[in-house]
């Protein structure tokens, strides 16, 4: 019912700058929170930042002070801007959005790759 469709990725830098876009469409009544996760292959797929309809923001420890997530809740994107990126950084990240009611559901994007290297 709900597709999200990643975009922003590429190679940057260590210490520059990116910023991801996410887009939900379909059929959805009511978009509570989303989301970017991200994964390297052979590890575990990590949250980085989510945001609420209402604007609580939750940030993991590796992204607070260089990461920014924000959203427009009548267009249901989302958007992470990241600054400051270091190598580590590097992976696959996800978008995700989540639904409460009337039932709990999660969706996730495709990916967009972020290479940080010089």
């Amino acid at each position: 019912q709900v597709q999200l469709v990643e975009s922003g990725g590429g190679l940057v830098q260590p210490g520059g700058s990116l910023r991801l876009s996410c887009a939900a469409s379909g059929t959805v009544f009511s978009i509570n929170a989303m989301g970017w996760y991200r994964q390297v292959p052979g590890t575990q797929r990590e949250l980085v930042a989510t945001i609420t309809s209402g604007g609580s923001t939750n940030y993991a420890n590796i992204a607070k002070g260089r990461f920014t997530i924000s959203r427009d809740n009548a267009t249901n994107t989302v958007y992470l801007q990241m600054n400051s990126l270091k190598p580590e950084d590097t992976a696959v990240y996800y978008c995700n959005a989540q639904v409460w009611a009337p039932r709990k559901y999660e969706y996730w994007g495709q990916g967009t790759q972020v290479t940080v290297s010089s």
